[in-house]
């Protein structure tokens, strides 16, 4: 418990992934008024990238740019302001991110503490977890052979713990997303592991911040809203209280938009059950939830609950398979997505031919997409006429050389096949290693997270509930039935709903919240797990779940096996299905034709639809 309780405490995010703006953490810094200044770095793909760098270079595997781009610069404004700074930039060597730190802190003549969080990387339990029989949390697949980097998500009480020791910078490695808001609101309110309610609220907070100018009007789908303000977006910060309320808000002066609607799609990002959001602190019950319009630019939330959380941590194991190659150009004229696909089969065909012939088997995965023919829509694409499309083709194989017989066959396409086939993207293709994610569960008992600062190293074990949580069930339905009605037209789905989609390794997820509850009805009935698998049945190879969102009056959708193993695993131009909610959006929902007329809620559409 800290010894004077704020009333109020913000906390601002400056960077929502590894390679975000700079303009990020100054703008907070200078015109943000937070007292917290946290940067969300990593994703699973990061883990190895930086694993393989520290393989390389010992001094390296963490979040460099952090050091350089962030700190060094803006260390003497930070230490002026008695700003805190909490960061997972540690990645794989949160040690050798904080020589780096203080190395850079010396040299600008400030100084600050830096506290390190470790305990999360299992890379040396290898062949432990192996003999253990682990399996993967969601195929049931066999611990892999060859592992690139294993690592637990902790939680957010370490991080508290080292500011309780004096910490001005918290360096993390893995740790969930959430957890770099959710400690200091820990330490300065002195929750306990036990106040359920509260860490949910907390949690909730970070989820929203961890992602930066997502939450300030990035990536929305009214986007004409915002567009304007694209050059000089503001980056969200939240106005914390000690009973876990909270609002959201940017600094005065910069782009974007807080409202309720960006703030819900933000909410909605890369959620499964909203009833049962899985963190080492608590389990998450984010169903009830509100947004409410607080002033200009600011939103309040409320309605977030919480209960005990499991007895396990999630851990995120990456591994290699093989390798993979992609190359891009350009057809132009009539019948351009047909001549493309043509290029792209004969493309395969030959080299499949010369591997084969090299003594090499076939390719274990093609990938051909005629980008500007729709080729995200499937079977619903209306723009298979076009005159212009910009040709894809990917391969995976388990043999670097193999790829590089393909890489040397793209180029003698544009003599040999169709016409108008130019503008070869960044020249002949290298083979990449392809990097999969293994997902699985571990007792908590079996982890010892540990604050490093100065000489002194602090355990920090997990708070294990005598009743963990129990499973996760689908979030309750609204039973609302839509109207009966003799005459219909159909709209797109955009006109009733905005939505948001995200990745889960190879499962995506699209929220969708109504425009009007009105609407309710009328999208429960059409966004079926059936209709929706149908949707997307050129991507989803596993099952669809549907959940309700009550308190967003909304619904999300899970789709599983529908990323084409996710990543840098995936050979689709979108791995991570950043698309998705806009191609769902397109879906035709049948509504009261009453609702198109003078005085009905669609009516500034002014389109018609089929009876």
């Amino acid at each position: 418990m800290v010894a004077t309780m704020r009333e109020s405490i913000r906390i601002g995010c400056g960077a929502g992934f590894w390679g975000d703006s700079p303009e990020g953490p100054r703008q907070l810094v200078r015109q943000g008024g937070i007292d917290y200044l946290v940067l969300d770095y990593l994703a699973e793909i990061t883990m190895s990238i930086l694993a393989r760098m520290k393989a390389k270079n010992p001094a390296l595997g963490y979040a460099t740019d952090f050091v350089s781009l962030v700190m060094k610069p803006l260390a003497r404004e930070i230490a002026e302001k008695r700003i805190r700074v909490v960061t997972n930039a540690g990645g794989v060597n949160p040690e050798a991110c904080r020589d780096a730190l203080l190395a850079a802190f010396k040299e600008v003549g400030v100084e600050l503490k830096v506290a390190i969080v470790t305990g999360d990387d299992l890379s040396g339990e290898a062949e432990r977890l192996r003999a253990a029989g682990t399996r993967e949390m969601f195929s049931g697949a066999p611990f892999p052979e060859k592992i690139a980097s294993i690592n637990a998500y902790l939680g957010a009480f370490p991080i508290a713990a080292a500011l309780a020791a004096g910490a001005d910078v918290v360096v993390t490695g893995r740790c969930v997303d959430s957890a770099v808001v959710l400690g200091p609101l820990i330490h300065e309110f002195g929750w306990t592991p036990e106040d359920y309610d509260r860490l949910s609220a907390g949690s909730l907070a970070g989820h929203i911040l961890e992602c930066g100018a997502q939450a300030t009007g990035g990536i929305v789908t009214d986007w004409r809203e915002v567009a304007g303000d694209w050059a000089d977006m503001g980056f969200p910060f939240a106005d914390c209280r000690a009973d876990g309320s909270f609002e959201i808000g940017k600094p005065e002066g910069t782009g974007g938009r807080v409202s309720p609607e960006t703030i819900a799609e933000q909410v909605v990002y890369e959620v499964g059950d909203p009833a049962a959001y899985l963190l080492p602190d608590v389990t998450c019950d984010w169903s009830q939830v509100k947004l409410e319009a607080a002033g200009p630019d600011r939103v309040r939330v409320s309605g977030a609950r919480g209960r005990a959380p499991s007895g396990s941590y999630k851990v995120s194991a990456t591994y290699p398979d093989g390798y993979r190659c992609a190359t891009t150009m350009m057809i132009v004229g009539d019948d351009a997505a047909e001549r493309a696909e043509a290029a792209a089969s004969a493309i395969l065909t030959r080299c499949g031919r010369l591997i084969r012939e090299a003594g090499f088997p076939d390719f274990a995965e093609s990938s051909i997409e005629t980008l500007g023919a729709e080729a995200s829509y499937g079977a619903q694409s209306g723009a298979r006429a076009t005159r212009e499309v910009v040709l894809k083709i990917a391969v995976r194989h388990s043999s670097k050389e193999a790829l590089q017989i393909f890489a040397r066959e793209i180029y003698p396409a544009a003599t040999a096949m169709a016409q108008s086939l130019t503008g070869f993207a960044g020249g002949r293709p290298e083979p990449q290693p392809v990097i999969r994610l293994f997902s699985f569960l571990i007792d908590k008992a079996e982890l010892n997270p540990t604050v490093s600062v100065d000489e002194t190293s602090l355990p920090v074990p997990a708070h294990i509930p005598a009743a963990a949580a129990d499973a996760p069930s689908p979030a309750r339905a609204v039973a609302d039935v839509a109207e009966a009605t003799s005459e219909t037209v159909t709209v797109p789905l955009v006109a009733l709903a905005f939505g948001r989609s995200g990745d889960k390794g190879d499962i995506a997820n699209i929220g969708v919240i109504a425009r009007d509850p009105t609407f309710l009805p009328w999208l429960r009935r059409a966004l079926t797990p059936e209709a929706v698998g149908a949707h997307f049945a050129h991507h989803v190879q596993g099952k669809v779940e549907r959940f309700d969102w009550p308190g967003l009056g909304g619904f999300n959708l899970v789709m599983h096996r529908a990323l084409g193993g996710g990543g840098i695993a995936s050979l689709r131009h979108d791995p991570q299905g950043k698309a998705m909610a806009q191609v769902l959006m397109s879906l035709p929902v049948p509504v009261p034709a009453a609702w198109l007329a003078p005085g009905g809620p669609l009516y500034s559409l002014k389109i018609t639809g089929d009876a």
